[in-house]
């Protein structure tokens, strides 16, 4: 959709810092709208990992020591999404504390509206605008750990995988091959029975591979104990060791389910097939 007069005022707004109006915009992006921002040279961090072993709790900490440097922070979270009304169900944001209280701090919560590989299809248009608009440290945190979080590396320069005490979480992490994708793994709540046991797994692991293996840090969100070390990982990381190409897969997936969600033909093509009057293959030359 091409920009109107409104859509400049508003873009021209963001970018002077209004962060209603930013909000306004990337609720517009989210909805389909484009927006002409210019080439942009955004850094992002994808934080992934299960559900419930603190990684919202952990980038509160990060967000913390990054807004101590100067450094404003942006956080997209991306929720997973109700099967009926497209609405995100968790709010990750609740467990990032008061951090987005501050004026350096961005932080919002976006719905998967049951995309395809668990992440939002208007995501890279979003971090775009984000830069444009001052926010030097782009967060964006997934649903969680499975074989659909590898298209976190469409997004993110570098990925930070987090796990907790539990060895079969990173189980689940090594066969979805996520522990290939991270740059740094956080073994979070370190503070637990069982932590240092987890991350000498996770390290017995990493040598079976070739390669340059990430390396693997003990933190507790909770006492911020061994965030320090982690923060300065991260930022060692200037980009992805996965190179161009696979990244370049993953945008190129990630626009194709986009095209194919956002077709006008979509629920008219969808009740063919589920009534039977044409057939899978039918359904995709019709799209095409």
């Amino acid at each position: 959709m091409a920009m109107g007069l409104n859509d400049f005022e508003l873009l021209n707004s963001a970018l002077s810092g209004n962060r209603r109006d930013l909000s306004k915009i990337l609720t517009a992006i989210e909805d389909g709208d484009s927006f002409e921002i210019g080439p942009q040279h955004p850094w992002t961090l994808g934080v992934t990992g299960p559900p419930g072993v603190g990684k919202s709790s952990l980038i509160g900490r990060l967000i913390s020591k990054w807004t101590d440097r100067g450094e404003k922070v942006a956080v997209l979270a991306v929720d997973p999404s109700s099967p009926n009304s497209g609405g995100a169900l968790l709010a990750d944001r609740m467990r990032m504390g008061s951090t987005d209280s501050s004026d350096a701090v961005f932080v919002r919560s976006l719905a998967t509206r049951n995309h395809p590989g668990g992440m939002a299809s208007r995501l890279s248009l979003m971090i775009e605008c984000l830069a444009a608009c001052g926010w030097s440290r782009i967060v964006i945190e997934t649903v969680g750990a499975g074989q659909s979080e590898i298209r976190i590396v469409a997004f993110a320069d570098r990925v930070l995988l987090v796990d907790g005490p539990d060895r079969g979480d990173i189980v689940q992490a090594e066969k979805a091959g996520i522990m290939e994708l991270a740059d740094v793994i956080a073994i979070n709540k370190s503070d637990m029975p069982n932590s240092q046991q987890a991350a000498d797994s996770v390290r017995s692991a990493l040598a079976l591979s070739q390669g340059s293996q990430p390396q693997v840090h003990l933190v507790s969100a909770h006492d911020g104990s061994g965030v320090d070390e982690l923060l300065e990982e991260i930022e060692a990381c200037s980009v992805s060791n996965l190179g161009g190409h696979l990244r370049t897969k993953e945008r190129l997936l990630s626009l194709w389910d986009s095209r194919l969600l956002d077709h006008p033909r979509i629920n008219e093509v969808l009740h063919d097939v589920e009534t039977g009057s044409i057939t899978l293959d039918e359904a995709v030359e019709s799209l095409r």
